[in-house]
């Protein structure tokens, strides 16, 4: 994976020359959060990796080049900054107002980035919360940072300064610091909770997208989805013990009525295999754990799909020898909806992994 950003990175780069645009091109190179798993993990001293609260599971590289803006010495910016700040720093630097309506919890860091000047920055608190549940939790996964401290989970306060590597709790000898750090918490958790019944929509019957595909990657419930290869190859859901009920659905918005066309399937449309057919295992990579395609694809044994709508189930049909997909075509009416259609299979109910909707109006 390094190695092939790298590559990219690379021809990115060549290619912005080739076109004559390297001069006035802001070029950024940022990563995800923290650093990777595994044993032998270059981390910097960094306690923790990627999803952790602690430093190394959230710190990352930002480089900026810009031949135009006067940024191409090497400069470096050792002041708190985070994501929040990119945009407010993009349209300061290229002159682009700021939408009225918009309310940004980043500042613009252009100064800071400008090598020639001397900014005198003031105190400021931010947030990482890695959350991974449907339901945020209060405190989970937390750190509260400044400039000297972090804290974390709301109980946890270092020194970042004397103590990169975390090791030193000193909450109970800094009191007024973690009781300072909590109130901006509450503050932040206080405007964001209102938004937590807002559920992110996927759009149906756009004009311009006739046609949306959805995975399982995206459904909607108390456990964890199955998000990538290795889980639906394997079809995680069939270990349960009992009847299996399928509980996850789309949150959905139909953005207008009609007539639309809901095709259920085992496998994504691109491996043109049937939805009781298994898929042989996929090349590994090199690396410390498998790739997630190496796992083999199980048969499932679905007998019939079925169609369900906002908990009700609309229609049913079976599941033909070497068919990819079970297709049903029904009316939506514009508004949210909770999609979450299903197979039959010897255990009961297996959600569909794959689903395209295409609106046929």
């Amino acid at each position: 994976m390094i190695t092939n950003i790298d590559d990219n990175v690379g021809k990115t780069r060549e290619l912005i020359e080739e076109l004559g645009i390297a001069e006035n091109t802001i070029f950024i190179f940022t990563t995800d959060n923290g650093t990777a798993s595994g044993p032998k993990i270059y981390n910097a001293g960094m306690r923790a990796g990627k999803g952790s609260p602690y430093d190394g599971g959230h710190r990352v590289p930002f480089f900026v080049h810009w031949p135009a803006g006067g940024l191409t010495k090497q400069h470096h910016v050792d002041q708190l900054t985070h994501a929040v700040d990119i945009v407010p720093t993009l349209l300061d630097m290229t002159g682009v107002p700021k939408p009225e309506s918009v309310k940004f919890d980043g500042v613009s860091i252009a100064s800071l980035l400008d090598p020639t000047k001397d900014v005198d920055w003031p105190e400021r608190f931010v947030i990482s919360d890695s959350q991974r549940v449907r339901d945020p939790i209060k405190w989970r996964g937390s750190s509260v940072m400044s400039q000297q401290y972090r804290l974390i989970n709301g109980k946890e306060l270092y020194d970042i300064a004397a103590d990169p590597g975390q090791k030193n709790n000193i909450a109970k000898k800094r009191p007024q610091v973690v009781a300072k750090m909590r109130e901006f918490y509450e503050q932040w958790w206080a405007e964001l909770e209102p938004t937590f019944s807002q559920t992110t929509e996927i759009y149906l019957g756009h004009p311009e997208h006739p046609v949306v595909s959805l995975t399982a990657h995206d459904w909607i419930q108390e456990v964890y989805p199955p998000w990538h290869q290795g889980s639906i190859r394997a079809a995680i859901e069939l270990q349960a013990s009992g009847e299996l009920v399928h509980k996850g659905h789309w949150a959905v918005k139909v953005i207008q009525d009609g007539t639309y066309e809901i095709s259920l399937r085992r496998w994504p449309v691109e491996s043109g295999t049937a939805i009781n057919a298994p898929l042989s295992a996929g090349d590994n990579v090199s690396g410390a754990a498998k790739a997630f395609r190496t796992t083999p694809g199980v048969v499932i044994g679905a007998t019939h799909g079925v169609l369900r709508l906002d908990g009700k189930d609309l229609d049913r049909k079976p599941v033909e020898t070497d068919a990819e997909a079970v297709r049903f075509v029904t009316k939506l009416k514009k508004g949210s909806h909770q999609l979450a259609p299903y197979f039959e299979i010897k255990d009961g109910e297996l959600g569909a992994y794959y689903v395209v909707v295409t609106h046929l109006d």
